[in-house]
């Protein structure tokens, strides 16, 4: 569609814009951005007022389990781009613990076409470091990069054995490719199912220590001294892993990490009650492991908020607590409860949106999360004072197990556009 966006707040963290203008798109491409009332419009171009509006790049989450193949009960590429589109998100990078898993390029492209096929997010395959996921043969990365792999991942499980992480730090820098670790030791972690603390010993469950994730993030930048690998720590959670990581950035290494929102507005008590919505791995961890995770925001030192979206149908997680499903959904709630960092004055807008766009981008090496003139039309517009209350049964996809169920939160995603197509309007 050729629109032309009047009056919206236009922020752009990747040219540093943040000014009232309009936009004119045509033909999926932006055309122009410009001062109110100063674009040469062409004739038969449909207006929408913004005012009141932010216009924005579309979001990009670097970190979503979208299930298919293998696991269509929990979700599936069309209902997870569902979600995607509601929540503002027009390109995803999907984990490779599907079954069969993403360690073969047929698979890569069965997930390309399946995204193609539902059209409403940009869906970047993530593939596995090691062959089915099992941490001793690395992947065919070179193979798997060509047919559409963006970066690399056994996420569900951590690479244990150090040669084989070695290994595969070393072999992706032929390709400048990221490596992505679920940093948890499985042995001290054990038959964990919550954050060692306080909450779980009232509670009688097993708990798994943050040394779990400090450990590990450790011994793995030690390994990128050792071959320059370009590193990434997914879903970061405790304040030994957030220190870790700073002191490897003080050193100049190529080392990264990402927070879920979870993490950063959520603590073990929201266990308390045994409630499975709020089980997920890395666990939720108590307060000062939170206020890390904010620190780490504040200084830069964590510089992308990814959602871990990870569906699960009711059965999975209607169970006993330790049993349960691990994860959450979260395409939905990313911007809102992201939204808090600025109520909260830990970031600003220009950083808190910048975390969602053009800094995983660029992590990933994709052209998305910038409003380029010439590039294509991939926008959010939301309303940043609307209040609304999180509700289960109204999400978008498949599943329903979000752990922000109840939570009054601000900001409202009005309209998502795709390559200058509408994908989703707030009804």
């Amino acid at each position: 569609m050729n629109l032309h966006i009047a009056g919206g707040r236009v922020i752009d963290p990747a040219t540093g814009l943040d000014a009232t203008a309009d936009i004119l798109i045509m033909d999926g491409l932006i055309r122009a951005i410009g001062q109110p009332n100063r674009l040469d419009i062409p004739q038969g171009v449909e207006r929408m007022d913004a005012d009141g509006l932010i216009v924005a790049p579309g979001l990009v989450d670097m970190h979503v389990h979208l299930r298919e193949p293998g696991y269509e009960y929990k979700e599936t590429i069309a209902g997870g781009s569902q979600a995607a589109a509601a929540g503002g998100v027009t390109a995803m990078a999907a984990m490779p613990n599907t079954r069969p898993v993403v360690d073969d390029v047929s698979i890569v492209g069965y997930i390309l076409q399946q995204a193609q096929r539902a059209g409403l997010a940009r869906v970047y395959p993530i593939g596995a470091i090691t062959q089915g996921l099992q941490g001793e043969q690395i992947t065919e990365m070179g193979l798997l990069q060509q047919a559409g792999c963006v970066a690399f991942s056994d996420d569900g499980r951590a690479v244990m054995n150090s040669a084989v992480m070695r290994r595969a730090l070393d072999y992706s820098r032929a390709f400048d490719a990221l490596i992505i670790q679920h940093a948890e030791d499985s042995h001290l972690a054990g038959h964990g199912c919550m954050h060692e603390g306080v909450i779980s010993s009232r509670l009688g469950l097993p708990g798994i220590p943050a040394v779990a994730e400090e450990s590990l993030v450790e011994r793995d930048i030690r390994l990128v001294q050792l071959t320059g690998g370009r590193y990434h720590v997914a879903h970061i959670s405790t304040s030994g892993a957030v220190a870790a990581v700073a002191q490897a950035q003080q050193q100049g290494l190529p080392v990264s990490c990402e927070v879920a929102p979870h993490h950063f507005a959520l603590t073990d008590v929201a266990v308390a009650e045994y409630d499975t919505r709020a089980k997920m791995s890395p666990p939720l961890r108590s307060e000062p492991h939170r206020q890390a995770t904010l620190e780490g925001l504040a200084r830069g030192i964590i510089t992308v908020i990814a959602t871990d979206h990870a569906p699960h149908d009711a059965d999975s997680k209607d169970i006993e607590f330790c049993q349960a499903a691990n994860g959450v959904v979260g395409l939905e709630t990313l911007l809102p409860v992201a939204l808090e960092l600025i109520r909260d004055g830990v970031l600003d807008w220009r950083r808190c949106l910048a975390a969602m766009t053009c800094n995983p981008a660029r992590l990933l090496g994709i052209q998305s999360g910038v409003l380029a003139v010439g590039g294509a039309a991939d926008l959010v517009l939301f309303d940043p004072q609307e209040r609304w209350v999180v509700d289960a049964d109204k999400l978008h996809g498949t599943s329903r197990n979000t752990c922000f169920h109840g939570r009054q939160v601000q900001g409202r995603v009005k309209m998502t556009l795709l390559a200058g197509r509408l994908v989703y309007r707030d009804s």
